[in-house]
């Protein structure tokens, strides 16, 4: 699971996703348009630059479609 599910940040914002599991991971915008980390082998990280549009982004990992979180642009 995504912790924390939901993240709020300003346009721009560079986020850093690291991945505690051993099973790799991807942060994916759930549109698959505006932010994709790619996979994260476990135990490493990645970043994204987060929307410069405000809104309400759904995102999963595209390898486990049922991981689920929200990142709030604002």
């Amino acid at each position: 699971m995504f912790s924390p599910a939901s993240l709020t940040v300003a346009p721009g914002t560079v986020v850093t996703v690291v991945n505690e599991d051993k099973t790799p991971h991807t942060a994916t915008d759930a549109e698959g348009k505006a932010f994709d980390t790619g996979t994260i082998a476990g135990g490493k990280s990645a970043t994204f630059k987060a929307p410069a549009t405000a809104g309400s982004y759904s995102y999963i990992c595209s390898i486990h479609q049922y991981m689920k979180g929200t990142l709030t642009v604002r």
